[in-house]
């Protein structure tokens, strides 16, 4: 349903700005579209004691969820309290003067998010220090630009350890000791972002 919130959002306005897209977005907001599966969820309740059933599933739901939300509200807050510092404008001020092509955008990219955790700040802050100096580092073609967009996301989503919250939600729902979640979540984070770099790498040695 939220999906359905975000196409009635269209620039194009295809369902028109009446009528069937207020139905969708109000539809599409998460706490409508999630109490709209609550109750669906309610028909696959069994047994003659429906109410019972129904208190019991919410009490278990509470105990595996609350730890899960609590610690990711603490990592989420510990980037909050990064993302407050000038470590983003440092780093990507420092790392921008670097000189080393395509790979630029990857190391500013990788370290805004390794410093404060989200891959969304990550995604904005180096795109806006690298939009400007893109002719300079010889990426101002089409083509140039496309690579910056994919190094960018490479380095995004390179690593993700204590200060993002979705390593908290990986690591409880996995299970998973925080020294594990470093060695499996943190290292398969890093791999993935140093594998599509290289990859990106390999494609601008063809394509520019």
């Amino acid at each position: 349903m939220i999906c359905l919130g975000s196409i009635a959002n269209f620039p194009s306005a295809p369902l028109g700005k009446e009528g069937l897209f207020n139905a969708l977005v109000f539809l599409g907001q998460p706490v409508n579209a999630l109490m709209i599966g609550l109750f669906l969820s309610l028909s696959l309740l069994k047994g003659d004691n429906k109410i019972s059933e129904f208190s019991e599933r919410i009490s278990q739901g509470l105990v595996v969820a609350a730890p899960i939300i609590l610690i990711t509200g603490a990592g989420g807050a510990f980037g909050a309290v990064l993302k407050a510092t000038p470590i983003g404008d440092f780093l990507g001020t420092s790392l921008s003067a670097l000189g080393v092509g395509i790979f630029m955008p990857f190391i500013v990219a990788a370290a805004l998010k390794s410093a404060q955790g989200s891959s969304t700040v990550a995604l904005v802050a180096t795109s806006a220090l690298v939009a400007p100096m893109l002719g300079d580092i010889g990426l101002g073609s089409e083509m140039g630009r496309v690579l910056t967009v994919m190094a960018i996301g490479a380095g995004a989503m390179t690593v993700s350890h204590a200060n993002d919250s979705f390593f908290w939600v990986v690591a409880q729902f996995s299970r998973m000791s925080v020294q594990q979640a470093y060695k499996a979540q943190t290292m398969a984070t890093l791999i993935q972002g140093v594998t599509a770099m290289v990859t990106v790498y390999l494609l601008s040695l063809v394509l520019l």
